[in-house]
């Protein structure tokens, strides 16, 4: 099969369209074939050298979510069958035309998308769900602060914490503000323009997806008792004494049953996907890059 595969760290140079042996499941494991994969921040993060410092073995296959069909299953699986249309979020190997899962990595694909659109949720849906609901535990009626509100992450928050009732701040630069507020945020905030510390005040949660200064100032617009969570850095101990609020750094992982609540809300009209563009895998190099540079509208997508 075609795969993107890495066989030592470096930027976007070392990705190679290779062929490599079509993995067989095991007894308790299931084929995929990949009908589109998407683009994370995290997979030019192992590829940069992240990889190594996480003891990952060269050499491998990135790309962390898919949709696709089933192609064959173990012996053992009960749950799903070939040509089940699927979708799911797994470590690595989805840069590829086929890729082996657990029966608990893989849902059913939501049934009013293309697989194209489908790919561009697991990852960036199950990761939010995780930080703002299960870590932060952000309810209903509370308000929260969503850091570059119109990336592939950012864009499943802002829509996954309205669906449960939340009030929304989006920071981003001013090209995406029609996008955030479409996407349900209740204030949209330059970023380039305004000093988000100056106008937010007293929120219940911090999505933090940028790190760096960005967390630190962030701190200044929590409410006693409230939680920076993040997918980048540790937050300061002693912000966090300083300001008497909790914070966490998170990474997501594979949840059936959390990607079967969002894809009843994508079925329900209330979250929607936006892709950016679509590649072939053959120039995973250029997505990449792209992806890199930032400053995007939701998700790039690789089509095998």
């Amino acid at each position: 099969m075609k795969a993107i595969q890495i066989k030592e760290y470096g930027d976007e140079s070392v990705l190679n369209y290779a062929d490599v042996e079509c993995p067989e499941p095991k007894t308790d494991e299931i084929l995929v074939k990949i009908h589109a994969a998407s683009v994370n921040p995290v997979d030019w993060k192992i590829r940069d050298g992240k990889g190594e410092k996480f003891g990952m073995e060269l050499p491998l296959i990135l790309g962390a979510d898919f949709a696709g069909t089933v192609e064959e299953v173990g012996t053992n699986i009960e749950k799903f069958k070939k040509e089940d249309a699927v979708y799911g979020k797994i470590l690595l190997g989805c840069y590829a035309e086929y890729v082996i899962v657990k029966e608990n990595e893989l849902s059913r694909k939501p049934n009013n998308l293309d697989f194209e659109n489908a790919a561009s949720i697991p990852m960036g849906a199950l990761t939010s769900w995780q930080a703002i609901f299960e870590t932060a535990k952000l309810k209903s009626g509370q308000k929260i602060l969503i850091h570059a509100a119109s990336g592939g992450v950012g864009s499943m928050a802002v829509q996954l914490a309205k669906a449960k009732g939340a009030y929304v701040i989006g920071t981003a630069s001013a090209s995406n503000k029609d996008f955030v507020k479409n996407l349900g945020a209740d204030e949209f905030i330059d970023y380039t323009a305004t000093n988000f510390e100056d106008v937010v005040k007293d929120v219940d949660v911090v999505y933090d997806t940028i790190g760096g200064d960005t967390q630190k100032r962030s701190f200044q617009v929590l409410k006693e008792g409230g939680f920076l969570v993040s997918l980048v850095e540790d937050p300061s101990k002693k912000l966090l004494q300083k300001y008497k609020v909790e914070g966490k750094v998170i990474a997501s992982v594979p949840n059936p049953k959390q990607l079967e609540e969002i894809t009843q809300l994508v079925e329900e009209g209330k979250v929607k996907t936006h892709i950016e563009k679509v590649f072939p895998l053959s120039e995973a190099k250029k997505a990449q890059k792209l992806s890199k540079e930032g400053h995007t509208r939701g998700k790039f997508i690789l089509i095998p």
